[in-house]
């Protein structure tokens, strides 16, 4: 018996150690597209558009940043509420604003 086919089923065991538990929602479900459109018309998403100055680069730089990090959060939020993501993770590293 050749040492590669000695190795496969060790290989087969490491791999089948890196799948995850938690189901993973379809990337085109309706309930994905549903928290999208939420996390879209979310507060946050609203109240940083309404601190922006339009033509200070600056300003429109930081109201996008805050825009993206309340969408995602809001995002992950209806996911966790609808039960299609667990809670937990790792909290994204934000850039320093000046």
């Amino acid at each position: 018996m050749t040492p590669l086919l000695r190795l496969l089923p060790a290989l087969g065991l490491l791999l089948a150690g890196c799948g995850s538990a938690a189901p993973q929602p379809a990337s085109d479900s309706p309930e994905l597209a549903a928290c999208r459109a939420e996390a879209a018309q979310s507060t946050g998403v609203r109240n940083a558009y309404g601190r922006v100055v339009i033509g200070l680069a600056s300003s429109e730089e930081r109201y996008r940043q805050e825009a993206a990090q309340a969408e995602s959060s809001a995002f992950s939020d209806c996911l966790r509420r609808r039960g299609l993501a667990r809670g937990g993770g790792v909290e994204p590293v934000r850039r320093p604003r000046f």
